[in-house]
């Protein structure tokens, strides 16, 4: 009798604990981090790419690949993926082909918009009307420590 109780109490404090694991999943008002994995990659930094650049260019432009193919030189690898908050999982993917040191194709689900939309520029040109001096500062300044002839 002993024994089978020292079971029953074994299996349910087993049971009882490993419910505690999934207990904190869906709890509500728990803050949840956002996971980002991979290089960080959007529509702008792609839009960016052109053909013949080199492959300098792409890593100044996209930085360096996550995955390089050791037996394949000509291809990289860009993955980004990230999972705000609990939330389900987005994956940005983009591989560039090489032809020597050159760009020669780019596949993935964001491509390079060939002729992009020029921004508006947020700079503003003010048109000054130039003053009309008589006399330079410097002629200003001298005619302060000049000294008067006699």
């Amino acid at each position: 009798m002993l024994h089978t109780l020292r079971l029953i109490t074994f299996l349910t404090a087993t049971a009882l604990l490993s419910a505690c694991s999934t207990l904190a999943i869906d709890v509500p008002l728990v803050y949840k981090i956002d996971i980002d994995q991979g290089n960080v990659i959007d529509q702008n930094m792609v839009d960016q790419l052109r053909p013949n650049m080199t492959k300098r260019q792409v890593i100044y432009v996209l930085g360096s690949p996550l995955l390089t193919d050791p037996f394949t030189h000509n291809r990289w690898d860009y993955i980004y993926s990230v999972q705000p908050g609990g939330e389900d999982r987005l994956q940005d993917r983009l591989a560039l082909y090489f032809a020597g040191d050159n760009l020669i194709h780019v596949e993935g689900n964001l491509t390079p918009d060939l002729n992009p939309a020029t921004p508006p520029s947020t700079e503003t040109t003010i048109e000054a009307p130039k003053r009309d001096l008589k006399r330079t500062l410097y002629q200003m300044i001298a005619d302060v420590f000049r000294v008067v002839e006699r």
